[in-house]
């Protein structure tokens, strides 16, 4: 598999499932009601609609969902090493690295 395609596979199943890494949010989303919140967990679980405009490098990495009652939410994939200390040098490869899923609101960014 190429190593692009090999970050997307892997970026999708972490989103979609939340295991093989952390989930992080803002303080603006973590403010808001709790159902609220399940709501935009919902919609950045199932976002699919990636093209050329918001995932240039095809790695599934960052996306943008409107929820109602929150507007604009961003999410952003970081890749870290195993030890959280420093970049992973082959995200690619999960026995290396740490995926980092922040979920944000727009305005926070």
């Amino acid at each position: 598999m190429h190593y692009t395609n090999r970050r997307a596979a892997l970026n999708d199943a972490f989103r979609q499932s939340f295991t093989g890494g952390r989930v992080m949010v803002t303080r603006g989303v973590a403010a808001l009601h709790p159902e609220v919140q399940m709501n935009i967990i919902y919609e950045v679980r199932r976002f699919d609609a990636f093209n050329e405009d918001n995932d240039p490098y095809g790695e599934h990495d960052f996306g943008a969902v409107d929820v109602d009652g929150a507007g604009k939410v961003f999410w952003k994939i970081d890749y870290y090493a195993a030890d959280m200390k420093h970049g992973s040098f082959d995200p690619a490869n999960p026995a290396l690295t740490s995926r980092v899923l922040t979920v944000m609101l727009a305005e926070e960014y």
